[in-house]
């Protein structure tokens, strides 16, 4: 069974960045797991600063808005979904699935790879929201915390640093340099 490493904030927390810095330290293939579906023009600017920011680190990416479990990964992979927020948008939205669901696909997905490093939105609240969107944010709140149950790491980003919320004895911080000891 692999381990799960949860990277959270807020938008322009510094969280894809961290991820990406985590999974080029870590060895073993690295595959990168792109959930968004662009629908306006800031997500595909977003995108492309993501794709540019990627090109020399030697990810595999793979475009999986719905499903990650049945990924084909090697053994030993390290896995970076970007991001839960979009995973769970996109199957509750679209595609009429729970937040079970997605959960259970995520660990389906943990229990193949080495590493997954989830990047995920938090923060939000649904208050002064009604319908769909409020109970989007309830169920991102809730996905986010069984992850964040099941992590060995969970890192809460504010403004480029690293928060650890939860480390357990197995695992040393994860620096952005240095050796990673998971």
């Amino acid at each position: 069974m692999g381990k799960l490493i949860l990277i959270t904030g807020e938008n322009e927390s510094g969280k894809s960045l961290a991820a990406e810095k985590i999974a080029v330290k870590i060895e073993g293939r690295r595959y990168y797991i792109a959930t968004m579906i662009p629908k306006i023009e800031d997500n595909y600017i977003r995108i492309e600063k993501h794709r540019k920011r990627r090109e020399t680190l030697d990810f595999t990416t793979l475009e999986l808005p719905y499903s990650v479990a049945d990924v084909p990964v090697e053994p030993g992979g390290v896995v970076l979904i970007e991001d839960i927020s979009n995973l769970l948008a996109n199957n509750i939205f679209e595609k009429n699935n729970t937040m079970e669901n997605v959960c259970d696909d995520i660990e389906k997905l943990v229990e193949k790879c080495s590493i997954v490093i989830a990047v995920t939105i938090s923060g939000l609240k649904s208050d002064g929201y009604d319908g769909e969107t409020a109970n989007y944010i309830d169920n991102l709140n809730e996905l986010n915390a069984r992850l964040a149950q099941s992590a060995c790491v969970v890192i809460k980003m504010s403004d480029g640093n690293m928060i650890y919320e939860k480390v357990e004895d197995d695992v040393y911080k994860i620096p952005y340099g240095g050796n990673i000891n998971i």
